[in-house]
């Protein structure tokens, strides 16, 4: 009995400073979108060592579902509010860095390379702000048709509030993709290409979305010039 005791005793005393420690180093913003979840059939880490051509192998291929019963309200609400702060801002602050000039939670200026078009931006302003835009680089419509609709709301909104699956870009450009696959649509900046398409597959290979044909073999085409290409992290 005094052995249980005593091993009960040093239980409890670890789990209080386990608690310890999280109070003292609460969680940084990279920690709070950590997935606590994989749906594919291997963990799929920010350091995975999986290329984007092995990932897209483990990818289920059929048709699109119908587009019946789709709207954002599905996925999310609008930007959640993450330690005060809203993820448009993040997400924004992330693409910016060190160049970020902030009005408390607000991005008013700075300068980033921007993927879809392939300039550097210099935002001198809150209107050149407004002008970059939040791209779900899975579309939302897309994930709808390609499994996210047979999933719950908690997933849904896993799949539009990850920061995986979200970057800053030119507005004119995200409006111009819509909810276009990689059969449909690609990047301007044939540079940034092999990123994207890598950045999509690891994005519905994290929740269990599937591809068309046609778009595994947009892929496929894309990866074809940088075979190396590694799946994406945050």
């Amino acid at each position: 009995m005094r052995l249980k005791t005593r091993r009960l005793s040093v239980v409890v005393i670890a789990l209080l400073g386990v608690l310890a420690w999280v109070l003292i180093n609460p969680q940084s913003y990279d920690t709070i979108f950590t997935p606590v979840e994989n749906t594919g059939a291997e963990e799929l880490t920010f350091n995975s060592s999986l290329l984007a051509t092995e990932v897209l192998e483990k990818l289920e291929v059929k048709g699109r579902a119908p587009k019946t019963g789709y709207a954002r309200t599905e996925f999310y609400d609008g930007w959640p509010i993450i330690d005060g702060c809203s993820l448009r801002q993040r997400i924004l602050k992330r693409e910016l860095g060190d160049t970020a000039i902030l009005d408390g939670c607000d991005v008013i200026a700075g300068e980033f390379d921007e993927p879809y078009i392939g300039e550097h931006r210099i935002l001198k302003n809150k209107s050149d702000v407004a002008k970059i835009q939040i791209d779900h680089v899975v579309a939302l419509s897309d994930a709808w048709q390609k499994g996210a609709q047979y999933k719950d709301y908690e997933t849904r909104n896993a799949i539009a509030t990850d920061p995986l699956n979200l970057l800053a870009v030119d507005g004119a450009a995200n409006e111009q993709k819509s909810d276009g696959d990689a059969a449909t649509w690609l990047p301007k900046n044939k540079k940034f290409r092999c990123q994207y398409v890598a950045r999509q597959v690891s994005v519905k290979y994290k929740y269990g979305l599937w591809v068309t044909e046609a778009e595994k073999q947009a892929i496929l085409k894309i990866l074809t010039n940088c075979p190396n290409e590694p799946a994406i992290g945050v």
